[in-house]
């Protein structure tokens, strides 16, 4: 039976102990109160590094040996580096792995750190929760950015959020400065950026009543994630997606059903299924965790 300690940092820094992929005790949030919009991005790369270390040297009960420690947050990342995060920009460059290992060794805790992506992590944990370390799980995430997480890890970057839906120039929402990005349409921030006049949860509710402008970019909305969902399929091959984050409640899936499936058509493609998730933030911190201690096995 596995300690580990699963970290996940997006909006919030949240982190519990787990034994065996459950979680003993009550999750922790950093900071308790805080604009979930903005989150951390105000938050120099060190300190944001300091916080993950008191909040994983919180969790540790006195006389208990840890085995594993997993670190998940946005952006690609590899060997425990972030080579780039639009949405947490201070951490591009960023030897996380490094730094979180010296400031816990500081404070007496020498186990390994491990980072991945947070949708990765997502992935896994789903994969924990579910008995399906044997499976391939793959998981959308919307929030204020779009994750794709993909269990087993695969070498690459899968910045599925960042697929290209559309050929449109003036699609240029992305936090990534890219065009015609799936995050550029979907994510928190760029629908602020797109409604300047409405913010993201009044542009749903307008389109509810009619309004015509708002009823167009919920179209837009489901056919950019079809699209996305597609060009997965179309490259991996069919099979199981799950959709979830903080603003899962935005997606309706019978209409993305309907739009995938007018891009999907080759017979031997076409056994996928959706299924939706509520949000649950502690699917991340179990993943980052189970991965962790595959990662520690390897």
């Amino acid at each position: 039976m596995a300690k580990t300690i699963g970290v996940v940092m997006t909006e919030a820094i949240r982190s519990g102990f787990l034994d065996d992929h459950k979680i003993i005790g009550a999750p922790r949030r950093f900071p308790e109160n805080m604009d979930e919009s903005n989150g951390l991005i105000e938050f120099p790369a060190d300190a944001l590094a300091e916080s993950i270390c008191d909040e994983i040297e919180a969790l540790i009960p006195d006389g208990t040996s840890i085995d594993a420690i997993g670190v998940a947050m946005p952006g690609i990342i590899r060997n425990g580096v972030v080579e780039d995060s639009p949405n947490l920009p201070q951490l591009k460059g960023a030897r996380v792995a490094d730094t979180i290992g010296a400031g816990l060794k500081a404070r007496g805790i020498h186990t390994r750190v491990s980072v991945f992506n947070d949708a990765d992590a997502a992935a896994a944990g789903l994969a924990a929760t579910r008995g399906q370390l044997d499976r391939l799980i793959r998981v959308w995430t919307i929030g204020n950015g779009i994750g794709f997480g993909r269990y087993p890890y695969a070498d690459g970057p899968w910045e599925g959020g960042h697929t290209i839906i559309t050929l449109d120039p003036k699609e240029n929402y992305c936090g990534c400065g890219g065009r015609g990005h799936l995050e550029g349409i979907m994510g928190h921030r760029a629908m602020r950026l797109r409604f300047l006049d409405l913010e993201p949860d009044e542009v749903f509710a307008a389109a509810k009543k009619g309004d015509k402008r708002c009823l167009d970019f919920v179209e837009r909305y489901h056919r950019a994630l079809a699209a996305a969902t597609a060009t997965q399929i179309h490259i991996e091959g069919p099979g199981k997606f799950y959709f979830t984050g903080r603003d899962i409640q935005r997606l309706d899936i019978t209409r993305l059903k309907q739009y995938l499936y007018e891009m999907v058509k080759m017979s031997p493609l076409q056994s996928y299924t959706l299924e939706v998730l509520p949000e649950d933030s502690t699917l991340g911190i179990i993943g980052a965790g189970a991965a962790a201690e595959q990662s520690a096995k390897a």
